[in-house]
């Protein structure tokens, strides 16, 4: 019965993801490789005997480097002076190039230590290559992509939306609240931020809905 509720919810989530939050065809392959190492993880925490084993980061999917091009563009602004070496790199990244995309950015960040968005474009480029993993090389872009700009939004959304892939709601919940408030209010990045954040809440909300329709829930809470 526990195990019709899982998967239950999980078809819930994965629709949910890949209509609500308007993802691409190509990248539902990943947000389905998410959803199964969470079933995964579920079924090795009944039996705390077994042993521990790495698992393999998702494939990487085409057509995901247009989308992260576009939306750290939707966050920090079309009108935002960049090197060249970014607006090449954001080049490759549309063509899932991403290998040659760092390259590019690390000549940016090379000329420029302070570029706190070819930082991030770093960042992206390296979690993208990893199939959706958060390499210790992508933690260190993000780090100096927030002490070059710490107000900006674009760190806590970005990292939200690898937990998002993971499938940790709650951390990427709390990581898009923080990008909001840095976001000025009103704009059209707080705008791109709040509408996720919308989208998100009522994924959560559907999926207590489903738990405590079977009962996993206790009423009246």
């Amino acid at each position: 019965m526990i195990w019709a509720l899982v998967i239950g919810l999980a078809v819930v989530a994965f629709a949910f993801i890949a209509f609500a939050f308007h993802l691409p065809r190509a990248a539902w392959t990943t947000a389905a490789a998410a959803l199964a190492l969470g079933l995964a993880g579920y079924a090795a925490q009944g039996s705390p005997n077994l042993p521990g084993a790495p698992t393999e980061a998702a494939p990487r999917v085409p057509g995901e480097g247009q989308n992260l091009v576009e939306m750290r563009r939707a966050l920090l602004g079309e009108d935002t002076p960049r090197q060249n070496a970014l607006v090449t790199a954001d080049g490759f990244t549309r063509n899932d190039q991403y290998a040659d995309a760092a390259g590019f950015l690390l000549n940016a960040v090379r000329d420029k230590p302070d570029d706190g968005e070819a930082w991030l474009a770093l960042g992206n480029v390296l979690v993208a290559q990893a199939g959706g993993a958060m390499t210790p090389a992508a933690q260190l872009a993000y780090r100096h992509a927030e002490a070059a700009v710490p107000d900006s939004p674009g760190v806590p959304f970005f990292i939200g939306v690898a937990e998002l892939n993971q499938g940790r709601f709650t951390n990427t919940r709390q990581l898009w609240s923080e990008a909001a408030q840095r976001a000025p209010q009103g704009s059209d990045a707080r705008k791109v931020i709040e509408d996720r954040i919308g989208r998100l809440d009522a994924l959560i909300q559907q999926m207590y809905a489903q738990a405590q329709a079977h009962g996993q829930v206790p009423t009246g809470q």
